[in-house]
């Protein structure tokens, strides 16, 4: 790879109005661009929103939909890397036939250059769960995307490194949910509206096991282990009824945070990636020091079909 600067943003979304969130992304990769961003990254479902969709019906699903990379929102995402100059990842509903897909596309103003449905969609029973890693050269990078849910599962970030991902776009709808974990759960959307006036409450909220600290328990380790970039991309603000807390950020394949958003908002920030820490992670000799015949336990068919769900039994919304 070569050394590029990828922009990580983050926004409050709104549901189901894809005009404004489309605004947003369009004002955030100006800003994005004019710190030095040769690509700019949004969240999962950053231009339908996500949360609320989760008990929608069938019905009400297709309308959010729409055809990749033939819909009017993958044009409006064409205009804005065209009119900014650099390529743009965003999050959407995606039609296709009768199956319906929670999709991740990176667009140019040459038109779609990828497209990626989330492997592990569990929002909505009537989304379907896509079938193939995405890995794709990108301004001379190699580079991948994975969805929230499915950068948990260690096996897909590691099949996407070994697919040649040198940089791994992760965008997320995640942090601040209800769980069965010591210190996690929601945070209450009185300090949200409050935080102009009291941001310090918000932040102890997000910044500790709830959001933040939650992260780095595991989100690091995918950058370390596999000797990738990260590219976390998260929503901030109200989500449906619960509050997201933000924090995009680009982690290096050491694991550290070279960049991240800091603001109680919209917010972008742009992290240099370097060619030079590739070569030399621990993650890159972990790739090469793999034992595939000992592994074989890991793709024999399970006793009982796979099943995504999040870790807790509860409603709405789902974490990913």
């Amino acid at each position: 790879m070569r050394d590029i600067r990828i922009a990580a943003a983050q926004f409050e979304h709104r549901d189901g109005d894809k005009a404004y969130n489309l605004q947003r992304i369009d004002q955030l990769t100006a800003r994005a661009v004019a710190s030095g961003a040769e690509v700019v990254s949004f969240h999962e479902g950053s231009i339908t929103a996500y949360s609320y969709l989760q008990s929608a019906t069938r019905d009400e699903l297709l309308e959010v939909a729409e055809e990749v990379p033939g819909g009017p929102s993958c044009e409006a995402v064409r205009e804005i890397s065209a009119r900014h100059g650099v390529p743009v990842l965003a999050g959407l509903v995606e039609r296709d036939g009768d199956e319906i897909f929670n999709t991740y596309v990176c667009m140019t103003a040459d038109g779609l250059v990828a497209r990626f449905r989330k492997l592990h969609a569990f929002l909505n029973p009537h989304l379907s769960s896509g079938s193939e890693y995405c890995v794709f050269d990108l301004l001379g990078c190699r580079v991948g995307i994975l969805i929230c849910y499915d950068n948990n599962l260690v096996e897909n970030v590691r099949i996407t490194a070994l697919m040649g991902a040198e940089i791994v776009f992760m965008p997320h709808v995640t942090g601040c949910l209800p769980s069965v974990m010591p210190g996690r759960g929601v945070v209450d959307p009185a300090l949200w509206t409050n935080r102009h006036a009291d941001p310090v409450s918000l932040r102890q909220e997000l910044d500790g096991p709830k959001g933040r600290g939650w992260l780095m328990k595991w989100l690091p380790a995918r950058a370390y282990e596999n000797g990738v970039y990260a590219i976390f991309t998260n929503p901030i603000g109200m989500d449906g009824d619960q509050v997201r807390n933000g924090h995009a950020m680009v982690l290096d394949p050491f694991g550290e945070i070279i960049a991240e958003c800091r603001q109680l908002g919209d917010d972008v920030t742009v992290g240099l990636c370097t060619s030079e820490k590739i070569g030399v992670s621990s993650g890159q000799r972990y790739l090469r020091a793999r034992r595939p015949d000992l592994y074989g336990t890991l793709v024999e068919p399970p006793a009982v079909p796979p099943e995504t769900t999040p870790g807790w039994e509860r409603k709405p919304p789902l974490d990913g």
